[in-house]
């Protein structure tokens, strides 16, 4: 009897764990990580939601939206966490995603206004190294030194497409020119963050793309104050993360309740220490210690979410002829 009181148990506990919603989503690699976000984010959510919260990883950033032209109106993801705001144009033009109706008070260095798309956290781009390591402060000083730099491609990377995006805000016409001269210094090109970071920590080149509040973590969590951000004088990129409900979910209203949850305390406490990025909205304790001692970004730049996806053809033809050369 005592074996079939506990089959029973588990047959009630598994239709009821079947009956719960599911809400699948997108997001980039290092987000659902094990140090990252997506394992709080998670249980914080489920908590509330009475859901299985499934987070699917695909890549970096960009990868993200390739996935979902390419799966179209039969794609799975209910919601997409990791577009950026040199992507979020493009995304509103597949017509796959719908108004989120969400609304919060965002700490961003800009006017936030979009309605489909909600932040999540936002950075300046940056190339890290190491305090007694080379230190170039311009993208023109770089070209000119010997450093080794590992960056992104800005085809299946948020971080690589905001590289590019950086060096033509900066320099324009000259951005061709600029390439050029940063050709030699590229150690290698590589599809995400994840991998770029990782070649850098194995010492395989002097510098990173990456953001000014990278080294947080290596002084936060290592308690190592080796590694910094290096300031340019023609300032430092913007970019704000987005998340996107799609407009074929089938669980719409969870996948609204999940939007207006990333602007919660809940959610937004997570990023500082997991994402190592700034949140969209500032947590109830404030930022971390450790914080306060990074980059501070004087020349913000940035593209119009509306211009970027026009620029972004261009500049990436600039970018493939310099280094193919």
């Amino acid at each position: 009897m005592r074996h079939l009181a506990i089959a029973t148990g588990l047959l009630f506990a598994t239709q009821a764990a079947a009956q719960d919603p599911v809400l699948t989503i997108y997001t980039y690699d290092s987000f659902n990580t094990e140090w990252g976000p997506g394992p709080v984010v998670e249980a914080a959510f489920e908590k509330e939601c009475g859901c299985d919260l499934k987070f699917v990883t695909a890549g970096d950033g960009a990868a993200l939206l390739s996935r979902i032209r390419l799966e179209g109106a039969r794609t799975e993801a209910d919601v997409v966490l990791g577009l950026d705001t040199a992507l979020i144009a493009q995304a509103a033009e597949t017509g796959l995603f719908a108004p989120s109706g969400v609304e919060a008070g965002y700490n961003l260095p800009i006017t936030w206004r979009d309605e489909t798309f909600v932040p999540f956290d936002w950075g300046y781009f940056a190339f890290v190294g190491l305090k007694d390591g080379p230190k170039p402060g311009s993208f023109e000083d770089l070209a000119a030194g010997d450093a080794t730099v590992v960056i992104q491609d800005p085809r299946s990377s948020t971080p690589g497409l905001g590289l590019l995006m950086w060096v033509k805000e900066a320099y324009g016409d000259r951005a061709e020119q600029v390439w050029e001269g940063l050709a030699d210094n590229i150690v290698t090109v590589t599809p995400g963050w994840s991998e770029a970071y990782g070649l850098f920590l194995e010492g395989e080149a002097d510098l990173v793309l990456s953001y000014t509040t990278s080294p947080a973590y290596h002084l936060i969590a290592e308690e190592d104050d080796t590694k910094i951000a290096l300031p340019f004088e023609e300032g430092h990129y913007l970019q704000v993360e987005v998340a996107g409900m799609l407009a074929g979910t089938d669980q719409p209203e969870l996948a609204r309740d999940f939007l207006q949850f990333i602007t919660t305390d809940a959610f937004q406490s997570a990023i500082p220490e997991t994402n190592w990025m700034y949140p969209a909205v500032t947590p109830d304790g404030g930022l971390p210690e450790g914080f306060d001692t990074l980059v501070q970004v004087d020349k913000p730049l940035l593209t119009a979410p509306e211009a970027a996806a026009s620029i972004r053809d261009a500049a990436l033809e600039e970018w493939r002829r310099a280094l193919s050369q």
